[in-house]
């Protein structure tokens, strides 16, 4: 089968990707892996021992990657350039993934109020003949969150998909004082660095 560049694989059940890949126009297609532990998981996303917040999340992104390309050969579907991502939020050196319930999204709101948090999302690129990958961090800083605007957040269903318990293209962004970096990355898809890795697997973007 031949590599084409007409359109690529997305690997990712997140609707945030989807829509920042639409909005500058890249076409694709969605490749899903198993995320349901009663169907069985395709790739775990837990946190090795001793592994730091860079290492975990630029390891899960290119793992997703070639699992990923395994499945398409499998499956013997066309060839194309599979993209893979995945975004994590640290404070104090620690990793905070997605709330479980509504005590987790509190306490990961309180922890994060008042002071600046970094955002990590590792964007990866599988192809016939290119592996390649880059890591963004962005910094933010949330204003000095009430208890009464925390537990009016954690009432939404915003914080229960999201690493670090928010969504910054959503009501979080009242909370947000000051960005460095990449909004996009902060979303879960650096567009920049996207652009990049996707014109290197031949790509026209």
């Amino acid at each position: 089968m031949k590599l084409t560049d007409k359109k690529i694989y997305l690997a990712s059940k997140s609707p945030r990707r989807r829509e920042l890949l639409r909005q500058v126009g890249v076409e694709f297609e969605l490749l899903m892996l198993r995320g349901d532990p009663a169907r069985g998981i395709d790739l775990s996303e837990d946190v090795l021992p001793g592994e730091d917040p860079h290492t975990y999340v630029a390891r899960v992104a290119k793992e997703k990657g070639a699992f990923a390309w395994n499945i398409l050969q499998m499956r013997r579907q066309p060839l194309r350039p599979i993209l893979t991502a995945d975004t994590t939020v640290t404070v104090d050196g620690e990793i905070l993934g997605k709330p479980a319930d509504n005590a987790e999204a509190v306490a990961m709101l309180e922890r994060l109020s008042g002071r600046t948090h970094q955002v990590l999302t590792s964007v990866a690129i599988q192809a016939e003949r290119i592996t390649d990958q880059i890591t963004q961090v962005s910094e933010v800083r949330f204003a000095k969150l009430t208890p009464a605007q925390i537990k009016a957040y954690c009432a939404t269903t915003e914080p229960y998909d999201k690493a670090g318990g928010y969504g910054i293209q959503g009501l979080a962004a009242l909370f947000v004082e000051h960005i460095e970096g990449s909004h996009s990355g902060i979303m879960g898809l650096p567009l920049f660095e996207t652009a990049i890795l996707l014109r290197k697997a031949g790509y026209q973007i």
